[in-house]
């Protein structure tokens, strides 16, 4: 087995057809139990910042070359799609229908997590809203909002006041603005494990901070090892520690990751009904189809507190969940495991 740290392969049209099919035989060969003649698994990591944050992939197949250049392939396009949905790049497209309330001929990529933004917060009773912004941008200073703030821009924020077809994406109301920090990290991991089961790569890792998608298994067939952080590392309970060997999808959401205040009573996640944070657990972590739609249900799950948490999810297909409260007592869902 030999491992490599991605240098900047070249990367083209003509290269990228090379790659489907040296990837593509490869990845038949062993999905029958056909090892090629002296073939020697490779992984292939690479680490590079998106999105605003962390991008990690690693990669294991019989090529090394076709590891490298379905590394970069991907990582292409996660790159386009954080062009299209980051708000903090001011000409993306996300950037702009926040900018003009009106976008023309929205992206696949847009309408697709707006639709699905949509679907969770269906699905939690307005837990998740994508339009939270204008409620998370009062914790932009250091003094906390005053009750008036709050009032005006809950005001503002409303899932079901954005309109959009394939010729346009609109909100209903001037001065709505959208952020998809709480389901974007698992958008860009789907789109990038996309590109890898179709260049024919299936024992892949795929994570963007935390939120992360692992496929097959490490080489000699040794399951991978997913751990779930102790929302309070001063503590001294050991992390939990899951091993996954089927495609799985998995995002944490924590009080611990982004806090205005030191007793992190005040964080990044917002209760977009009260514009406050929610008060009772410290950490959600969630399983289920998807990595998006389990970033949108560990956000949501963070809102509304273990109790209706669990029963949103138990309500769900292929949905599970694992939630810690600010005195470390968990919770989980009945098909939870780790």
């Amino acid at each position: 087995m030999t491992e490599s740290r991605k240098s900047k392969p070249r990367f083209n049209r003509r290269r990228f057809l090379q790659i489907v099919a040296v990837a593509g035989a490869g990845a038949g060969l062993y999905q029958f139990g056909i090892r090629p003649t002296r073939a020697i698994p490779h992984i292939v990591r690479e680490s590079r910042k998106m999105m605003g944050t962390q991008i990690n992939l690693i990669v294991c197949g019989p090529d090394q070359d076709a590891c490298l250049q379905g590394v970069e392939a991907t990582l292409h396009k996660m790159g386009e799609v954080e062009q299209l949905l980051s708000r903090h790049l001011k000409e993306s497209e996300l950037s702009r229908l926040n900018r003009y309330g009106v976008v023309n001929n929205p992206s696949h990529a847009l309408q697709s997590i707006l639709s699905l933004a949509r679907d969770v917060s269906m699905a939690t009773d307005g837990a998740f809203d994508i339009t939270v912004l204008p409620l998370l941008d009062l914790y932009a200073t250091d003094a906390l909002p005053t009750e008036e703030q709050l009032n005006t821009a809950r005001g503002l924020v409303d899932f079901q006041a954005i309109e959009w077809t394939g010729d346009r994406a609109a909100f209903r109301q001037s001065g709505m603005s959208i952020t998809v920090d709480g389901i974007g990290k698992g958008y860009i991991v789907d789109q990038g494990v996309a590109v890898l089961q179709e260049l024919g790569f299936h024992n892949v890792y795929v994570e963007a901070g935390g939120d992360l998608m692992v496929s097959g298994a490490k080489p000699q067939g040794k399951p991978w090892r997913i751990g779930v952080r102790n929302p309070r590392p001063q503590n001294v309970e050991e992390m939990m520690v899951m091993e996954v060997s089927r495609p799985t999808a998995i995002a944490t959401s924590g009080d611990y990751m982004q806090w205005f205040t030191e007793d992190m009573r005040h964080h990044h996640i917002i209760d977009p009904r009260t514009g406050m944070s929610p008060p009772e657990l410290a950490s959600a972590t969630v399983t289920a189809p998807s990595v998006a739609m389990a970033d949108g249900l560990a956000t949501a799950a963070m809102v509304q507190g273990p109790e209706k948490a669990l029963a949103t999810l138990e309500t769900m297909e292929h949905c599970e969940g694992l939630l810690i409260d600010k005195d470390l007592r968990q919770y989980r869902t009945s098909g939870f495991e780790v």
